[in-house]
C-alpha cells in the first residue's frame, strides 16, 4: 500500500519559524533573542537538544549514492526543473551501466514526474522502506506527487511538515546503488534548501554541490547573485552555472534569435564576476516543452537539437567539476 501523507513526523510548532530562528534542536532554542514573542517559545524550549537522532538513519540509506547534485535557482520560471529532468536523462540515457535518481523536493509544486512520464505511478511499502518509481531501467524518481489523492490536490504545509516530509525522502526511500541523486528544489532560498542541505552535509561523503540554473535577463540574473550567495553561507559548492533559454534556434532555417535578450551579458558574465564556472547556455526549444508535457524523452526524439547538443555539454562540464571522466559518463556519437 502506498504511505500516507499524515505519517509526517513533523514538529508539534504552531507558527512558522522567524528568520533568524535558531531552530528547535539548538541549545539557545525557546532562549534566543529571535524566540522572543515566538508562539513556539515553550515547545522549543521543551524538545529534546542535541545532533537530529536520523541523520545516522540518513547517512546509512544514502551510503550507496555515489554523488549527490543540487539543483537551485534564484527565482521561478527559469525552467529548473526541466533542466533537472533533461540532466537525469542525459545521465542514465548516456551510459546504461549507471543508476540514476531523482528527488523532487519542491513539495508545493512537483513537476517532475510528469516530465518524466511517470504522474499517474503510486509509491509502495516493502520491506526495504518507500520504493521509488522508476521511469526507465536505470532511471528512479520519487516525489510528494505520487502521494496525492488526485493530481490537482494542493499541498497546503508549512514549513516543518514541508521539512519532515523530506527528511522522509532521504531517510525512508529504498534508493540502492546509485551513481547519482539529482534533487530539484524549490525557487529561492527556503526551509527545503536548508533541510536538504543539513542532510546531505550530515551524510557525508558524496555531496558534491549545486548546480544554478538562470535565464539571461538581469530580472533573473539578480536573484542568481542571491542564489549563488545563499549557496556559499550554506557551505554548498557551486558546481557551475547554467544558462537556460538563452535564444531561440529554428528548427527549419536555423536561424538563432535572442528570446530573453542579455543586457548585461546573460550568465556567462555573471559567471566569471562571481567566481564561478559556467558549464554552458541551453537554447529555447518548443519541441522540448511539448516532450515534457507528454513525459517522452526529448533526447531520444530529437537527438539532433541544439537543446540536445547543450543539454550533453553541460553535463560533461559537470562531471569535469565532480572529477569524473566525461566521456564515460556521456560517450560521443
Amino acid at each position: 500500500m502506498p504511505p500516507s501523507l499524515e505519517q509526517d513526523p513533523s514538529s508539534s510548532l504552531v507558527a512558522p519559524t522567524p528568520e533568524h530562528c535558531p531552530g528547535p534542536e539548538s541549545q539557545q532554542a525557546g532562549t534566543a533573542a529571535s524566540c522572543a514573542g515566538c508562539p513556539n517559545q515553550q515547545i522549543c524550549a521543551s524538545a529534546p537538544k542535541g545532533p537530529d537522532p536520523d541523520l545516522p538513519l540518513i547517512a546509512a540509506r544514502l551510503a550507496r549514492v555515489k554523488h549527490k547534485i543540487l539543483v537551485v535557482s534564484g527565482k521561478g520560471g527559469v525552467g529548473k526543473s526541466t533542466l533537472t529532468a533533461q540532466l537525469a536523462q542525459v545521465l542514465a540515457g548516456g551510459n546504461p551501466d549507471l543508476t540514476v535518481g531523482v528527488m523532487d523536493t519542491d513539495i508545493c509544486g512537483p513537476s517532475i514526474p510528469k516530465m518524466l512520464g511517470v504522474e499517474n505511478e503510486t509509491v509502495h511499502v516493502s520491506g526495504e522502506g518507500w520504493e521509488p518509481v522508476w521511469a526507465g531501467e536505470n532511471l528512479a524518481v520519487m516525489s510528494i506527487q505520487f502521494m496525492l489523492p488526485n493530481r490537482d490536490d494542493a499541498v497546503i504545509w508549512r514549513g516543518p511538515k514541508k521539512n519532515g516530509m523530506i527528511k522522509q525522502f532521504l531517510r525512508d526511500v529504498a534508493w540502492g546503488e546509485l551513481d547519482f541523486l539529482v534533487v530539484d528544489t524549490p525557487p529561492g532560498t527556503s526551509d527545503e534548501h536548508l533541510s536538504v542541505n543539513t542532510f546531505l552535509k550530515g551524510c557525508g561523503a558524496g555531496f558534491e554541490g549545486a548546480v544554478v540554473v538562470t535565464t539571461p535577463q538581469e530580472v533573473a540574473l539578480l536573484d542568481v547573485r542571491k542564489e549563488i550567495d545563499f549557496c556559499r553561507k550554506a557551505g554548498i559548492r557551486v558546481l557551475g552555472l547554467v544558462e537556460n533559454m538563452a535564444g531561440f534556434v529554428c528548427p527549419k532555417c536555423r536561424v538563432e534569435s535572442e528570446i530573453f535578450k542579455a543586457t548585461t551579458g546573460g550568465g556567462k558574465a555573471l559567471a566569471k564576476e562571481m567566481g564561478v564556472p559556467f558549464l554552458g547556455s541551453v537554447p529555447l526549444d518548443p519541441r522540448l516543452g511539448m516532450a515534457c508535457d507528454y513525459g517522452e524523452s526529448f533526447l531520444d526524439s530529437f537527438p539532433d537539437s541544439p537543446a540536445c547538443a547543450a543539454l550533453k555539454n553541460v553535463v560533461k562540464g559537470l562531471m569535469e567539476q565532480i572529477g569524473l571522466d566525461p566521456s564515460e559518463v556521456v560517450p560521443e556519437g
